[in-house]
């Protein structure tokens, strides 16, 4: 007999594609710090013209590109793309067959995981609050 965390199903704590924010990877730097200041995320998944998951970029690469740069450069920011800027860590995706072994390995130093289909097709994120939303469910219900 299978145990529930054997049962494991990503998609039962995946937030969809359609309910999360990301950027476009042919935005530049300022378009992203728009993004950034409307929407009050930290990190964010970077997708291609064909919604294949790239990179994630966050605040704070953005922050070093602009200290690096000698500070913030309207010009230098509306020319430089985003995919110019270095990142500071990587965050992995997993594809959506991925066991829970893998998730929570990557939750414990990601604070989200992109969810990509066979295609490498972006379709969401798991939050590495509901991974330890889950597991404290499965451990409730033993």
């Amino acid at each position: 007999m299978k145990s529930k965390m054997e049962n494991f199903n990503l998609l039962q704590i995946t937030t969809l594609k359609g309910a999360t924010f990301y950027l476009d990877n042919t935005m530049t730097v300022r378009q992203a710090f728009e993004k950034f200041a409307y929407h009050k995320f930290t990190v964010v998944p970077v997708l291609d013209e064909k919604g294949h998951y790239v990179t994630s970029l966050s605040e704070g690469d953005i922050l070093r590109f602009i200290h690096a740069s000698g500070g913030f450069n309207l010009a230098l920011a509306e020319q430089t793309n985003i995919l110019e800027i270095e990142r500071y860590r990587p965050y992995n995706a997993v594809s959506v067959d991925a066991t829970l072994d893998e998730l929570y390995a990557l939750a414990l130093s990601q604070n989200f995981i992109p969810v990509v289909d066979d295609r490498e097709v972006f379709i969401g994120i798991v939050k590495r609050r509901d991974v330890f939303i889950y597991l404290k469910k499965q451990i409730d219900n033993k």
